[in-house]
């Protein structure tokens, strides 16, 4: 989860007390539709990451694994592509293999930030509290309310 929401200044991101990165943000944000999350690629913390989040349904394909903040060992393009592609037709086989992505309602968005000075602009939004000198909260009916709140 090192780099959600990548340059962002926040380290840790939770929905309904459940620490999340970026496939939670986006299965939420799809789940919000009803749409599932079929398909993760990426390094294999991202894959682990979707798995316990989603369930065993869904379709992961790692084509890297990090070694730190800024370097990985990839798989070749040419065999990442053929990984991913394979994937794909895999989890299309079968769109209900794992359901929409609802964190729950009401939903609480806790943000823990790096520096002080972004909790305290974000005290004034509707529905936005600072717990302290670095952690925000945002609390709405659903998820997508709370994530307004703290987003936008």
């Amino acid at each position: 989860m090192s780099h959600t929401i990548s340059g962002s200044d926040f380290q840790n991101l939770s929905f309904n007390g459940t620490l999340v990165g970026e496939t939670g943000i986006n299965a939420a944000l799809c789940g919000t539709w009803g749409c599932p999350v079929l398909l993760v690629t990426g390094d294999e913390a991202t894959c682990a990451e979707g798995v316990q989040l989603l369930g065993a349904g869904l379709t992961t394909v790692a084509v890297k694994r990090g070694l730190g903040a800024y370097s990985a060992r990839m798989l070749p393009a040419v065999r990442a592509r053929e990984l991913i592609e394979e994937g794909a037709k895999r989890a299309l086989a079968d769109t209900k293999a794992v359901r929409p992505y609802d964190p729950g309602s009401p939903c609480e968005i806790r943000v823990e930030y790096k520096n002080t000075t972004e909790p305290d602009t974000m005290r004034f939004r509707q529905g936005v509290e600072r717990v302290d000198d670095r952690t925000i909260v945002s609390r709405a009916e659903t998820w997508w309310e709370a994530w307004q709140g703290f987003y936008f």
